[in-house]
């Protein structure tokens, strides 16, 4: 498989000298995802004026707005320092060497990671950075350095990279995924993070206070089959985010998906004796169903 990590801090450095700033940014930046951005439904650019496309979508993902231009400088100087881009191609050659050692594979010719510039004011919740990797063959980063996060580069990479694996063998049901799917694919991807980079790296959305994580796993037993867009959004990312998006929340901290998600994960493969790589290829439900926590 090749592997591609984009060149975004020579991306961003031409911007900055650049007049036409938001097509440099949709027919240079973000060609090379355009194939992502079609299954997402997202047009690189917009038929009418100000209109949603990859400017606005990759704004609501949590990168800094291009008219940014000071904060982004500092961000792609914090790249620079600290190697990311350098760490990223280091990362997914040890998740593919380590994945094929299982005899698995990421379902596309090419593997390709962009790391942009997050928006410190949406991600501050998230300690400044985030992902996606939802669509086999890209991984989208979003991230201002500091020192909580960097250490946590490789387990980002890992946590997306592992999404690329899993909806390579099971089809990601768009619209019609229920709470108890999402959180199993959360926490596999992060077991899987844990597995590459131990436990000490891996996300803050996946850990809450004892009492705070028992009663999140009361609210999921009810909750496993629920299904709709803006529903199942709540019960993972919690009130906050709820609130923000003008969801009903159901009464759950920030990210409690990802931890019961987890949670859940941890205690099947303790409880079977299972890897991760093992753990990745079993349908949701038999999870669900054995981790003993519903």
């Amino acid at each position: 498989m090749k592997v591609i990590v984009e060149d975004t801090v020579n991306q961003y450095e031409t911007l900055f000298l650049t007049e036409d700033k938001g097509n440099f940014f949709r027919y240079t930046m973000m060609k090379p995802f355009e194939k992502m951005w079609q299954m997402m439904g997202v047009p690189l650019k917009a038929k009418e004026e100000n209109g949603y496309d990859v400017l606005m979508a990759t704004q609501m993902m949590g990168s800094l707005g291009l008219n940014e231009t000071t904060r982004l400088k500092e961000g792609v100087a914090s790249l620079k320092e600290i190697n990311a881009l350098e760490i990223a191609e280091k990362t997914l050659d040890e998740c593919l060497t380590y994945i094929e050692n299982d005899g698995l594979k990421i379902k596309a010719e090419t593997l390709r990671l962009g790391m942009y510039i997050a928006d410190s004011n949406s991600l501050s919740s998230l300690n400044d950075y985030c992902g996606f990797g939802g669509i086999p063959g890209f991984i989208y980063t979003t991230i201002l350095p500091n020192d909580y996060n960097t250490p946590r580069i490789p387990s980002l990479i890992a946590h997306e990279f592992h999404h690329n694996v899993r909806l390579s063998y099971f089809d990601w049901k768009y619209g019609d995924i229920t709470v108890g799917e999402y959180i199993i694919i959360e926490g596999l991807a992060e077991s899987f993070a844990k597995e590459m980079y131990g436990e000490e790296w891996i996300g803050s959305w996946v850990k809450l206070e004892e009492d705070d994580l028992n009663y999140s796993i009361d609210v999921f037993k009810e909750a496993l089959d629920i299904k709709g867009f803006a529903e199942v959004s709540s019960y993972l990312y919690g009130d906050t985010f709820a609130k923000e998006k003008g969801y009903t929340p159901v009464g759950l901290s920030d990210c409690a998906g990802y931890a019961v998600g987890y949670k859940a994960v941890q205690d099947y493969m303790k409880k079977h004796n299972i890897s991760i790589m093992e753990a990745t290829l079993l349908e949701e439900k038999e999870i669900l169903q054995s981790c003993g926590l519903f």
